[in-house]
Parts: structure tokens; C-alpha cells; sequence
């Protein structure tokens, strides 16, 4: 999710285990929170997949969290040393519980996070939210300043409620999208091999709806607050033997495409 959002999502869940100074734990968690996505400056010039490929990839994955915590508890500890009243093991516990929730934060959108590194090269996209939602993100920042000015962890539990209540609620809505995707697959007398669900930018109303049949991938829309279908379009999946018989498997390029299929899920289509 956007920078905003993981810094107050990893500022609000540190808040609910401490009593005082919640104004310096959120801090720690907040910047935490955020760290995981410095994976940003992994780049190459000459090869623009080896973002793609290690964007949300370690840095997000629950094994690394108690090492990120503790690169981050050891930058922040020497960074506040001078104002903070915490011990290196308090502030290793906040920080690692702002970074823990970075990854599993992001599993929630569409983008797909390596969640099961180095055990599992699955993008895990649990379609629930988006990657932006102020909705989501504002009412929580409210309750961590809120936590702050009055000195009590308690708006930092309600916080979290809203935080775990929204999600629940996209996973909820997630389900009815699904349903709806195959009652359109049904009345076109298509055969569904997968369908996903994705909610619209910034909202749990409007929801897009992708499914595969054998040669095509079919788009449509929902809007779940008027039960209204939005019809959209098809088009062809990518053939690499049929669309490109001149790509040779060794070749660079077609090491790339399954580079690319990777990331993307295998939703790779032919734009004529």
C-alpha cells in the first residue's frame, strides 16, 4: 500500500503494547512500518524485471520480520538515543511490530507480495483492499494522534478494530464480487478455469472482475452498492508458439516473458 498507509498501520499496532511515550513508539513504528519497501533502490539500468522481481520480495516476507525489526530498532535506537526512555529491547519490539505489518498489509491488495520467501515464489494477492483507501488509512491516523494528545493506548485498540473490521469487511465483499463474476461467466455459458476479484482504486463498492476461459481473458465490472453489472471486454491470452513462432526458448526475450508471466500471474493477453 501507499507510504501513508504502512507507516500509520505500523504506528497504531505498536501503540496498543505500550502505556507511555506512545507519541516516540509511534514513531518507531511508523518508520518501521515503512521500511520494508526500500526495496524501491534494488534496480537495474539494463534490466527493468529485476524490480519487479525483487519489489515486495524479502524485505516482505514473515521470515525476515524479526531481522528487519532489528535493522530498523538499530538505526532507530541510535537515532532517538538522546530523547528516548526505551531500552534496545523495547525499542527492537515496537519496531518489529511496525515492520511485521508491511507485509501482510500489502497481501492484502492485488499487487502480490512474497509473503512465504524463500520457501514459496507465490505472489500472495488476497484481493481485499486497494492499494490506496483513505477510508481505511484516515480514520486510523486519527485514532494514533488521538492516542498520542490523550496519553492512552485505548484509541490505538480502537485503531486497530477499525483497521481489522475494513479488512474483514473487503474480504466479505471480496466473496459477493466472486459470485457475481461466475453468475456472468454463467449467463454467457462460458467456463470459468480461474476468476479474480479486485476492488476499484480507493473503495470497497466498485469492484473489477477478471476470469480466464481457454482462449481469452473477460473484464467486466461491478458496482456492489446497485447490484449493477458493467459489462466490459475480452480479449486474447498470450500464445507465445501462435502469436511469436519466431521467439526462441533460449533466447533473452523469451526468458523475459516468463519473467514477466511470473509477476503477472500469468495474465498476459495479446493487444492486436
Amino acid at each position: 500500500m501507499d507510504p501513508l498507509t504502512q507507516g500509520t498501520i505500523g504506528a497504531v499496532l505498536p501503540q496498543t503494547f505500550g502505556k507511555k511515550n506512545l507519541g516516540l513508539i509511534a514513531m518507531l513504528g511508523f518508520l518501521s512500518g515503512m521500511a520494508p519497501d526500500l526495496d524501491i533502490f534494488i534496480h537495474s539500468a539494463s534490466d527493468p524485471l529485476l524490480f519487479l522481481e525483487y519489489h515486495r520480495q524479502f524485505t516482505h516476507s514473515i521470515i525476515f520480520i524479526p531481522f528487519g525489526g532489528l535493522v530498523c530498532a538499530s538505526f532507530l535506537y541510535l537515532l532517538f538515543k538522546k530523547i528516548s526512555t526505551f531500552n534496545f529491547k523495547e525499542t527492537w519490539l515496537y519496531s518489529t511490530l511496525g515492520y511485521g505489518t508491511h507485509g501482510l498489509i500489502d497481501a492484502c491488495t492485488s499487487y502480490g507480495t512474497l509473503l512465504f520467501w524463500p520457501f514459496s515464489d507465490v505472489r500472495v494477492a488476497w484481493n481485499h483492499i486497494s492499494i490506496i483507501d483513505p477510508l481505511f488509512t484516515l480514520p486510523i491516523l486519527l485514532f494514533v494522534i488521538i492516542a498520542i494528545v490523550k496519553k492512552n493506548n485505548i484509541y490505538a485498540k480502537i485503531g486497530v478494530v477499525w483497521a481489522t473490521s475494513y479488512l474483514l469487511l473487503g474480504m466479505y465483499l471480496h466473496t459477493i464480487a466472486l459470485n457475481f463474476g461466475k453468475g456472468i461467466a454463467e449467463e454467457r455459458g462460458q467456463d470459468i478455469i480461474r476468476i479474480q476479484a479486485k476492488p476499484s482504486f480507493g473503495n470497497l463498492i466498485l469492484w473489477k472482475i477478471i476470469y480466464e476461459t481457454n482462449n481469452h481473458f473477460h473484464v467486466d465490472a461491478i458496482n456492489l452498492l446497485f447490484d449493477e453489472i458493467i459489462e466490459g471486454e475480452s480479449i486474447n491470452k498470450l500464445n507465445l508458439e501462435k502469436d511469436f513462432p519466431w521467439l526462441e526458448k533460449g533466447s533473452q526475450q523469451y526468458k523475459d516473458v516468463e519473467r514477466f508471466r511470473w509477476f503477472s500471474n500469468n495474465f498476459l493477453a495479446v493487444n492486436p
